[in-house]
């Protein structure tokens, strides 16, 4: 059932690209494989990173609501969801995107392994549509006109360190998917300088001082900013370096995209708050208008020709 729901669907897709693409190089084939499955995931993708920031600007509200709450869990997770419920946000909102990702990984770490294994796979494991298609009919006959190269420098059947070695060029593209990881992760990481490690916290919380469940998240998403590169490093280093490839991919496009939407949420902040500035400056105006206008006695004209004009009288009265 995985094979059928899974594996066979994404191998043809990519054998489809790899048939219809001028030149058939297969590394070419898995860029574009790879481009349009992160474009086709861009509207969970925006979803997901919405749903991270969201999270983020929320945490000194539940630093509250645990105040608030004074150690009744209860209680404290009643409002948090209302918080959540008021806010419109959902907490695993983030699961969405790993959930998508982790079969779309599996299963093309199967249909790649299967031509490693047997090349002829690219023809009998595929669509009858796509097995018709020209190219793949060229391979029936004569196989080793299949290129699983990246443009001839790589051979992506091979892994970065296998039996005969370090195989530079692959481990070149492991290297690289890394490093893009890494940076992928900072990226979304909220930049704080004065945030605790985890062993400091977890040395206070020893000493009998309560931690907070943000400072806790915040901890353990710097480690993970560390331990997730030497994990796919370590993952993908003894494996065909095509999965690299994907990787790094992958990698360089959810970079793209997250400072895309990074980037929109920041000039959507700056407009807000220039509005805000501008509104408050006007009415400032308004208002010390209208405090000079109270402040600001009227000129007392009449009053005083009034004065004039009685003293002028009492003049002639007495000359008279």
């Amino acid at each position: 059932m995985f094979n059928t729901l899974i594996v066979q669907p994404i191998f043809n897709l990519l054998v489809l690209i790899y048939a219809l693409l001028p030149g058939h190089n297969f590394g070419m084939a898995i860029i574009l494989f790879t481009i349009l499955v992160r474009l086709l995931m861009w509207p969970l993708v925006k979803k997901q990173l919405h749903q991270a920031k969201a999270m983020r600007e929320l945490q000194p509200e539940l630093k509250r609501i645990k105040k608030a709450a004074a150690g009744d869990k209860q209680k404290e997770s009643m409002l948090m969801m209302e918080l959540y419920k008021e806010r419109e946000i959902n907490p695993f909102g983030s699961i969405g995107l790993l959930i998508v990702q982790i079969p779309i990984f599996i299963g093309l770490y199967s249909g790649l392994n299967r031509i490693v294994k047997d090349p002829n796979e690219i023809v009998t494991f595929s669509y009858s549509f796509v097995s018709n298609l020209p190219w793949i009919q060229t391979l029936s006959t004569d196989i080793s006109k299949l290129d699983s190269t990246l443009f001839g420098f790589v051979d992506l059947t091979k892994a970065a360190y296998g039996a005969g070695g370090i195989y530079w060029p692959a481990m070149i593209i492991v290297a690289a998917s890394a490093i893009v990881q890494f940076f992928q992760a900072k990226q979304l990481m909220p930049q704080n300088d004065k945030k605790r490690s985890l062993r400091k916290i977890l040395g206070d919380a020893n000493k009998g001082k309560q931690a907070d469940s943000s400072e806790i998240s915040a901890a353990v998403g710097g480690s993970t900013q560390y331990l997730l590169p030497f994990f796919i490093f370590f993952v993908t280093v003894n494996i065909a370096s095509a999965l690299s490839l994907y990787w790094l991919t992958s990698g360089i496009v959810a970079f793209i995209q997250q400072a895309k939407v990074l980037g929109q949420d920041k000039d959507e902040m700056t407009k807000t708050t220039a509005t805000t500035t501008s509104t408050a400056k006007s009415t400032g105006k308004k208002e010390k208008q209208v405090i000079e206008a109270e402040i600001i006695p009227p000129k007392k004209t009449k009053s005083k020709n009034k004065t004039k004009s009685k003293k002028n009288s009492t003049r002639k009265k007495r000359r008279s």
